[in-house]
């Protein structure tokens, strides 16, 4: 399918091979989104797992049979939500690398009949209108050119009643584009969305806002445990990921946890109901 140039953008850089040594290799190639950390040192992996439970604990309704995951990466969430929830997930994403990586890793696990993979792009999900429990997604908005649409596909596909939790790296409100140059030019992205914008972009899509849990101390956390373990494992790294990405990557982390430090960025869990 044709894809608009913030998507092509995104199914670039996590198709390259740097990409998938980094990421198997730092997050563990499971789970490569942020995470709630009780210790300074902890895993990464731990700390990442620790996210999808808090997620979870959200969810209010007592069945959830059908899950859509928008931006899956490696199905590490899909995979948690079939096991946890005994749902089936449409796991979406653009990465046909990644999405090859998942379909192994849930061969592995024993759920590929119950979790699909589609290389589709969640501003156009192939997925039925009102048929999905739950939608989910964790750290892949900031890659959308227009955050209204995937809004509006979550609203589309969920039936009345569903639930759509999501995790995405913001500017905190009030701060402009210029404040977050650093952080933006490393991803190639013109903006950051904010905690307000995507409560108003939920709220015109028709989806009631349950909870927005500010976690924004946990980005910089997060971000500089990724540095500090990129900085220690570079020599393995080298072997199959080149120089000039790592550096880049380091540079780029340092600069989310300068921007972290200093309060311009937030993250957290967003919670949001259809009631119609």
């Amino acid at each position: 399918m044709p894809y608009n140039e913030s998507e092509r953008v995104a199914k670039a850089a996590y198709d390259s091979e740097d990409a998938g040594a980094f990421y198997s290799q730092i997050w563990g190639g499971d789970d490569i989104h942020l995470g709630l950390y009780e210790t300074p040192d902890e895993p990464i992996a731990d700390a990442s797992h620790r996210t999808m439970e808090r997620m979870v604990g959200k969810i209010g309704q007592d069945s959830i049979d059908y899950v859509v995951d928008f931006g899956s990466g490696y199905c590490g969430a899909a995979r948690y939500l079939q096991d946890e929830l005994n749902s089936k997930v449409l796991a979406v994403n653009l990465s046909g690398e990644q999405n090859r990586r998942a379909e192994h890793l849930n061969k592995l696990a024993g759920v590929d009949e119950r979790v699909t993979v589609v290389e589709a792009s969640y501003n156009s999900v192939p997925a039925e209108d009102s048929s999905a429990d739950l939608v989910w997604s964790q750290d892949a908005f900031l890659h959308a050119e227009r955050r209204d649409l995937p809004m509006a596909e979550a609203a589309r596909i969920l039936k009345t009643g569903g639930e759509f939790l999501f995790t995405d790296p913001m500017a905190a409100d009030g701060v402009s584009a210029s404040e977050l140059s650093g952080v933006l030019e490393r991803l190639n992205l013109s903006s950051l969305a904010s905690p307000s914008e995507y409560k108003q972009l939920a709220a015109e899509a028709g989806l009631e806002l349950i909870e927005f849990e500010d976690l924004s101390s946990m980005l910089p956390q997060h971000y500089g445990r990724v540095l500090e373990e990129t900085q220690a494992n570079t020599d393995e790294l080298l072997k199959t990921a080149s120089q000039e990405y790592l550096d880049g990557m380091m540079k780029g982390l340092q600069h989310w946890v300068d921007a972290g430090n200093r309060g311009l960025l937030s993250w957290g869990i967003f919670h949001f109901r259809k009631t119609a």
